[in-house]
């Protein structure tokens, strides 16, 4: 045997047993973080499975509840969205409760309607954002089955200059005023629309046509 054979033999013998050493050190955590690894992306892929069949579920009631609502099958869309607010998922019940709202406002039920809506603006365990929208949904309902109190009660935090839903808010509330005689509340709020360029374009020319109602009416001096 030549010395360059038996150098390698030797270094071939060093590797296998380093190795070995490497594997009876490190091999069966190696091999339970395989395992590990498996099993986890095995649990992930079921779970989004899972999610992903319990929302399209979700979905398709939600929908079919629409259609019944948009057919006027006002009860039997009730009956379907009270279902799925009691089972549905993910985001689907409170968009149920929302629109359970809506449908008995149609139905010519709104104090039932404000209540729902008020539930929801009160339940702190739902965002902000989707709360104050309920209270606009109520104040808007409100404007003519309620009082001007009713109405401020609920979207009069919404109206400062920062909130999303100023537009909207400073509309109903000065609906709500011009109801009731209070004309120059009214034309302040309606002339805070009119000159925000933030308003939507078809909200600030509702609110230069009704500025112009109060004042050509002779009922803002």
């Amino acid at each position: 045997m030549s010395d360059d054979s038996f150098i390698r033999e030797v270094n071939d013998e060093m590797r296998r047993e380093q190795a070995q050493k490497l594997w009876d050190r490190f091999g069966p955590a190696l091999l339970v973080l395989a395992i590990l690894v498996v099993l986890g992306t095995a649990a992930f892929v079921g779970y989004r499975y899972w999610d992903e069949t319990r929302a399209n579920r979700s979905g398709d009631a939600f929908s079919q509840a629409l259609k019944l609502a948009n057919d006027g099958k006002n009860d039997e869309a009730l009956t379907a969205l009270d279902q799925l607010e009691k089972d549905g998922y993910g985001a689907y019940p409170l968009l149920a409760r929302m629109r359970a709202a809506t449908v008995k406002a149609n139905k010519g039920d709104v104090d039932a309607a404000v209540k729902d809506f008020d539930n929801v603006a009160a339940d702190t365990a739902i965002p902000s954002g989707i709360r104050d929208m309920a209270r606009l949904r109520a104040a808007l309902l409100l404007v003519d089955h309620g009082s001007f109190a009713d109405v401020s009660s609920r979207v009069e935090a919404l109206t400062s200059d920062t909130n999303t839903l100023r537009h909207t808010a400073r509309e109903a509330l000065g609906l709500s005023a011009w109801k009731e005689g209070k004309t120059q509340d009214a034309l302040k709020l309606f002339d805070q629309i009119a000159a925000d360029d933030g308003a939507p374009r078809n909200t600030r020319e509702r609110a230069t046509l009704m500025s112009e109602l109060i004042r050509g009416s002779g009922s803002a001096s």
